[in-house]
């Protein structure tokens, strides 16, 4: 941006327009007025020689030029907080901020003791947490740098991640309680062949469903689909309600709603391989004393290093 001049207040003013995408509220959360926050937000757009947003009576939306600016304004920003921060931090603190993805209830026994270490070991870190993020969308954002660290579905297939294996869980099969194998100690996959099953969407870039596919395929069939849904709690309450069944790691037993079971697979068992991924670009001293926070926290099982 040579020869462009633009103040901090400037952008301050457009990523709260950015967010709230409407003028109103971001003047409020400004404390300002309406009018000043529009001429400010026109200053921007002229120094840029760009327009921001697509401005009409009923809406206001960011246009291709606001949104490719909103991720370097927040980091400008950002920075400057950090800035701020060290200034007054003791020399050799660790202070920062990051942001982590995960799925969902899938990293309940991952993401709350790292949140935890992570407040506990560097208070002055700000760990943002960013839910609902599927594996290949986790992937995209930490290339894009959106995203810092993310709970993963492993494999990741990309040369410019690097993942961590955190823990394998086997699956099992999650069934409404009324179900004639619910009371089994163990099924095989192949006696669920003429079941509907709830599953991630393919579009959704999910491990999950991967591993679900390939399990159903070597168990000699091609799943019928009732239901397609991303979040697995919800998937949880889709098979409660009768809707169909579904595979799940073992780890969601102790958090089933009330109407469906888990039965573990008999036979050859089928993992799913949780994982912690981060961009190889150089990251922050904050991103690298969470890794190895993380190291300790939720070290990689001893038997698959």
């Amino acid at each position: 941006m040579s020869g462009v001049n633009v103040e901090i207040r400037w952008l301050e003013a457009f990523v709260a327009v950015a967010e709230e995408l409407h003028f109103g509220n971001a003047a409020a959360r400004l404390r300002m007025a309406q009018s000043p926050l529009s001429q400010t937000i026109r200053k921007l757009e002229r120094s840029l020689g760009a327009e921001l947003f697509h401005r009409s009576t009923r809406s206001v939306e960011l246009t291709a030029a606001g949104h490719a600016l909103l991720p370097h304004a927040r980091e400008v920003l950002e920075q400057l907080d950090i800035a701020a921060k060290a200034v007054k931090l003791p020399q050799g603190r660790v202070y920062g901020s990051l942001t982590l993805g995960f799925t969902g209830v899938l990293n309940h026994l991952s993401l709350p003791p790292l949140a935890r270490a992570v407040q506990q070991t560097y208070p002055d870190i700000k760990l943002t947490l960013v839910g609902r993020i599927m594996t290949q969308d986790a992937v995209h954002q930490l290339e894009s740098g959106s995203l810092d660290l993310a709970f993963v579905g492993l494999p990741v297939d990309s040369s410019r991640i690097n993942a961590r294996l955190l823990a394998r869980e086997a699956f099992g099969v999650v069934l409404p309680t009324g179900h004639p194998l619910a009371e089994q100690g163990t099924i095989d996959l192949a006696a669920l062949a003429d079941e509907s099953f709830i599953l991630p969407p393919l579009s959704a870039g999910s491990v999950l469903y991967e591993e679900s596919m390939r399990a159903c395929s070597e168990a000699g069939f091609y799943p019928k689909v009732a239901q397609e849904i991303t979040d697995p709690y919800m998937v949880m309450m889709l098979v409660a309600a009768g809707i169909g069944v579904a595979l799940l790691t073992e780890g969601i037993s102790a958090m089933l709603p009330p109407g469906a079971v888990y039965v573990p697979l008999g036979g050859e068992p089928h993992y799913m391989n949780h994982g912690l991924a981060w961009s190889i670009r150089p990251g922050s001293k904050a991103r690298d004393a969470v890794l190895a926070l993380s190291e300790k926290v939720l070290p990689t099982p001893p038997d698959t290093m």
